[in-house]
């Protein structure tokens, strides 16, 4: 028996969220932006009331128990073996990724993505001045593969400095394998390209798919990458900004944490280092049953899709909560298709071409809520798409 209630009820309207509150009117359902509606571990919400009691809220110091928790929780969860030096705080991972291009690149250089990608890849290298390499992921049979080819070949391009790695990739769902990560790695080595790794979804990987961290994939690519992560995924903790850059290589730390002070993204606050040492101290049992129920939400979509809507063609989910759909039978852009789910059925999604134009034609939902919700949003989605064919 589950010891936690992900059907419990979460009012989060008047909360000042970004997800509910920033709709048109009460009756939206809305399933885009990548949180979850359950309310976090027991565990971090223990610590955080204990913090607050506290009753001061100034600069805080990262304590020796922020670096031991996540050091312990990446080695006994991931088998990736970190050093405390190599672990620089910060903000987010999107504030990590942008100083971590600022670090790594000059005005004009170039950074490869495998699109469709996560939206904030394209503003991070363009406000830092650099131009973009697709890598356009490769679609059939409801999943996504790498265009190997197209791959050395972008990644030969002398101006070419790094490659923005999603693992596990969203919107895709995949949870790239260790050997994709090894060829996608030796290719990066041979051409002199740095891996920038979001791995920020990766504790959100289902039975039967193992997430394989960039830097454990050899002593080399450990040397030749950066990872950013964040309990902020998983813990649905988003708000309390906090994450991690881990790098091995000691001439490129220094290079990021002079891009951190730079950007002035290198003050964190006491919630989100509390939560932080709580979600990787005390969290497991919590995130296994939250993945379970959210395996159990994704297999509810699939059959809802394959009894009402056979034609559109659910993506394979390896990880992440964010599900990928084929709505390209429909004929009309996924801006359309999303603009009259909106208008005209109140249930709020993200159209594919938010992530790049390799997808158009796709939506993606976010499937972390309660199922029974889910069940009315999906209701909406059928009467909207058949509308539309």
């Amino acid at each position: 028996m589950s010891r936690f209630d992900f059907d419990k009820i979460v009012n989060r309207r008047g909360t000042m969220s970004d997800k509910w509150d920033s709709a048109k009117n009460e009756r939206v359902i809305p399933l885009w932006v990548a949180d979850m509606d359950f309310t976090t571990a027991p565990c971090i919400i223990e610590a955080l009331e204990k913090r607050v009691e506290a009753g001061t809220f100034g600069y805080t110091l990262v304590p020796d128990e922020f670096y031991n928790a996540t050091i312990d929780w990446f080695g006994s969860r991931h088998g990736l073996g970190l050093k405390r030096e190599w672990i620089i705080y910060t903000s987010g991972v999107v504030p990590a990724i942008s100083a971590c291009i600022k670090a790594l690149t000059r005005r004009g250089d170039k950074v490869l993505v495998q699109t469709p990608v996560y939206n904030c890849f394209f503003s991070s290298i363009r406000n830092n001045g650099c131009a973009l390499l697709e890598n356009e992921l490769v679609y059939g049979n409801g999943t996504y593969s790498i265009d190997f080819d197209d791959f050395e070949a972008k990644a030969a391009d002398p101006m070419c400095k790094v490659f923005l790695l999603c693992n596990p990739h969203n919107p895709a769902g995949r949870v790239w394998s260790r050997d994709e990560l090894e060829r996608m790695g030796e290719i990066c080595l041979r051409n002199g390209v740095t891996v920038i790794a979001d791995e920020i979804h990766c504790e959100l990987v289902y039975e039967g798919y193992r997430h394989t961290p960039f830097a454990s994939v050899s002593d080399r690519q450990l040397l030749n990458s950066v990872t950013c992560v964040s309990p902020s995924k998983a813990f649905n903790t988003a708000g309390l900004q906090i994450a991690n850059i881990i790098a091995a290589d000691e001439s490129v730390r220094r290079k990021i944490d002079r891009a951190i002070n730079d950007n002035e993204v290198c003050d964190v606050n006491p919630f989100g280092v509390t939560g932080l040492i709580a979600a990787y101290r005390h969290g497991e049992l919590w995130l296994d049953e939250l993945k379970s129920y959210l395996w159990g939400n994704y297999m509810f979509l699939k059959d809802f899709f394959a009894g009402e809507l056979p034609g559109f063609e659910v993506t394979q989910l390896e990880g992440t909560y964010l599900v990928w759909v084929d709505c390209r039978k429909t004929g009309i852009s996924s801006q359309e298709i999303a603009d009259r789910l909106y208008d005209n059925h109140d249930v709020w999604i993200n159209p594919g071409t938010l992530y790049g134009k390799a997808g158009e034609g796709f939506i993606r939902i976010n499937i972390a809520t309660r199922r029974a919700l889910l069940a009315e949003a999906l209701r909406r989605i059928a009467d909207g798409l058949k509308s539309m064919i």
